[in-house]
């Protein structure tokens, strides 16, 4: 992690989740969620071997029913099979308590139960079903996510802090009111669990909201009031680039400031989409603010006036291919290769100086300047591509360069 740029990280304690630590000094995980039908084995073990080939270093499901319960020994035999171990998170909403009361081998084959306090119960069973799940967890020594929505939000507590602010003689705007309830519903919640006997260190607390701001001043309250681990995610963020943009401004904010452990991009999958999309995006966010590496960054020029070749465009898709194509062997050949930059640039205004800003370079020629391009690596000229193959030679420079320097 880069402290040059990013404020210091707010302290948490350490959550085992399977094999991968949340929290603490840990470094920032990424997570994501299947979209299958749980009770499909083989469909949802093949969407959570993708997610994780992807980068999603937690996977979670919807454990909603019988089938689904009955399901999840299954999924983690088949991911066994396919030699794929990313912890996986079983999401419980209204009969959590019965299902992994009623499926022991479900309770014990998931890494984490995810638990909406907004309806695990009501009234009176509301503690009794909460209490069955911490209990079950804590038997397992498994990991819990309080996780408080906005759009689940528990009513009841809801109503109470509306009518104690109603009394009150300088009374909250009524959206400041909802942020306390669901920040004291998630704090309330985990210090319940904590008092049934599931450890801190096994306590992750979530409390999504849909819109940027609120998710930014809740994150903020809960990061003053506790140290348990905190995951972020904008719900509902959106399809395209709506959900892109909203779901990085909400976290980059909060990322910038410290606060949180682990985070999910929730996307909208165009139809038939392809589900990893938000493990990239979430990838990209902390790849750009310097909290992680995970891929090596292709720096692109937009082009303008000066660049009415597309040939700048083709080589900077195509480098950017060919690197995400090689990136499944780098990883098992070349630890540490995730850190490399490359620039490929349009013309000769920014060209050489950003090029020589990157590990390796190259300046194409623009509109009217002669057709030769400049590559640079750690900064010095090395030499001067031409030709139709530049594409190629420049690979090779780029292959090289990675044996080179991670080889050893």
């Amino acid at each position: 992690m880069s402290y040059s740029a990013i404020e210091s990280r707010h302290k948490t304690v350490g959550v085992q989740v399977g094999s991968v630590l949340v929290g603490g000094a840990a470094p920032i995980v990424v997570q994501s969620m299947t979209n299958t039908d749980t009770a499909d084995a083989e469909g949802t073990a093949r969407q959570i071997a993708e997610l994780a080939r992807a980068g999603s270093e937690l996977v979670r499901i919807t454990v909603d029913r019988e089938e689904s319960a009955a399901a999840v020994p299954r999924i983690a035999e088949l991911l066994a099979k396919k030699n794929v171990h990313v912890p996986i998170v079983g999401d419980f909403h209204y009969n959590g308590h019965l299902l992994l009361a009623d499926y022991p081998d479900c309770a014990k084959a998931l890494a984490k139960y995810r638990i909406n306090p907004g309806n695990v119960g009501f009234k009176e069973k509301k503690d009794r079903n909460f209490a069955t799940m911490i209990e079950i967890a804590a038997r397992h020594d498994k990991a819990v996510r309080i996780g408080v929505n906005w759009g689940s939000l528990d009513q009841a507590m809801l109503a109470a802090l509306m009518d104690e602010n109603h009394k009150s003689p300088k009374p909250l705007d009524a959206r400041e009111v909802m942020h306390e309830a669901i920040v004291r519903s998630g704090i309330q919640s985990a210090h319940y669990a904590e008092e049934l006997g599931l450890p801190r260190n096994r306590i992750i607390i979530s409390a999504k909201c849909s819109e940027v701001q609120d998710l930014i001043a809740v994150y903020r309250m809960l990061a003053a009031r506790t140290d348990h681990a905190l995951h972020l995610g904008l719900t509902e963020a959106g399809m395209g680039s709506k959900g892109i943009v909203a779901s990085t401004a909400a976290l980059a904010v909060l990322l910038q400031q410290g606060i949180g452990d682990t985070i999910r991009i929730s996307l909208t999958p165009e139809p038939g989409g392809d589900r990893t999309r938000e493990v990239i995006v979430a990838q990209e966010i902390l790849q750009s603010m310097g909290l992680r590496a995970f891929a090596p960054m292709v720096i692109a020029c937009p082009g303008c006036g000066r660049t009415t070749s597309t040939v700048f465009q083709e080589l900077a898709r195509d480098i950017q291919t060919y690197v995400r194509g090689r990136m499944p062997e780098w990883r098992l050949q070349y630890p540490g290769f995730e850190t490399l930059s490359l620039a490929v640039m349009g013309c000769i205004v920014n060209g050489p100086g950003e090029s020589k800003h990157a590990d390796i370079g190259i300046s194409l020629p623009g509109t009217g300047e002669l057709p030769a391009a400049p590559v640079y690596v750690d900064g010095k000229k090395v030499k001067t591509l031409r030709g139709e193959n530049i594409a190629q030679q420049f690979q090779g420079i780029v292959e090289d360069y990675v044996a080179k320097r991670w080889g050893g």
